[in-house]
């Protein structure tokens, strides 16, 4: 008979990261009993490793109420959704020769570690999120980059074009839950790269159809400040990078910059890869964040070197009690 994830989890994760994965998903747990809400952000390329499977249900669940993501994270959940099938899967990336390399890219196929993604994907949402785009920059408004892609949702655009179900993407449940997603540095994605060539050629007026980083900065602020009124809010966090220390830096800024008082993130989890070194961010200790006003002595922090596409569908799996 098979037992609960959770179950095994407490049988097993008994020393070094596993112990460490386990008591992260228990005061995560124990953040959750007390009301709390958690901020998620999320680096790398998880919405390819299909971290929508495990993640949707979190957001679901009221388990996740806030996203920082990289923008490719952003939008590779929506060529997940609907190319899915014409996505190419490689288990052994780490033989492929430069010529191979080559040849991918000829047949129009992107890698990202063992799956490729088909450039013609991008061109299933292209013309519709331009015209979006040309429409905001015409009438002067401005919205963030998550809002034109709920707007896909909205208009019911994904409706019959979806290769995997609803329930498998984690944006999907957050333009249901209606929770806000930051995506710091934009323009580092394909979608970033084809607003900007739009706006180059003429086809987009300007680029003030988008919301840019310091304006997602000031949204994340007031959404913090709001929420931290009544309830305790903990950060788990993905990989490192932009996506991770924009969001962090919320605190320091209100009670640094604005000269506000606001309590510090009440939970912190960190699952990275990146061994602490000199200037890396990524490798950066909670201890280290303490200094920045960011955490304190106090917070439950954990840092589990390992990685996320293992660790966090079974944190998310013990966090719902499965």
């Amino acid at each position: 008979m098979l037992k609960p994830i959770s179950s095994f989890i407490e049988e097993n994760f008994k020393h070094f990261n596993a112990l460490t994965t386990l008591r992260a998903a228990q005061a995560w747990q124990d953040l959750d009993k007390k009301n709390g809400k958690m901020f998620l952000a999320m680096a790398g390329a998880m919405s390819t490793a299909e971290i929508g499977i495990s993640l949707a249900e979190m957001i679901r669940q009221d388990k996740i109420h806030a996203i920082s993501c990289s923008a490719a994270n952003l939008e590779e959940d929506i060529f997940n959704l609907i190319a899915h099938n014409e996505y190419e899967l490689i288990p052994d990336y780490d033989n492929l020769t430069p010529e191979n390399e080559e040849a991918l890219r000829d047949r129009g196929m992107n890698r990202v570690t063992d799956v490729c993604i088909p450039e013609n994907v991008m061109r299933k949402v292209e013309n519709k999120l331009i015209e979006y785009w040309v429409e905001a920059a015409k009438t002067g408004e401005s919205h963030f980059p998550f809002e034109y892609l709920f707007r896909l949702f909205d208009d019911g655009f994904l409706k019959n074009i979806n290769q995997v179900p609803f329930e498998n993407s984690w944006l999907a449940a957050a333009w249901e839950k209606k929770i806000p997603i930051f995506s710091p540095g934009w323009e580092d994605s394909t979608l970033g790269n084809i607003f900007t060539a739009r706006v180059i050629d003429g086809t987009i007026q300007s680029h003030s159809a988008i919301r840019h980083g310091t304006e997602q900065f000031a949204k994340l602020l007031q959404w913090y400040q709001e929420v931290c009124k009544k309830f305790p809010v903990g950060f788990f966090q993905i990989g490192g990078g932009t996506a991770g220390d924009f969001a962090l830096c919320a605190v320091p800024c209100i009670i640094q910059d604005l000269g506000k008082k606001c309590p510090y993130w009440a939970y912190y989890t960190q699952i990275t890869d990146s061994t602490t070194s000199y200037g890396s961010y990524s490798g950066c200790t909670p201890k280290e964040k303490i200094t920045w006003h960011k955490i304190t002595k106090n917070t439950p922090s954990f840092v589990i070197n390992s990685d996320a596409t293992i660790v966090a569908p079974l944190i998310f799996a013990y966090v719902l009690g499965k």
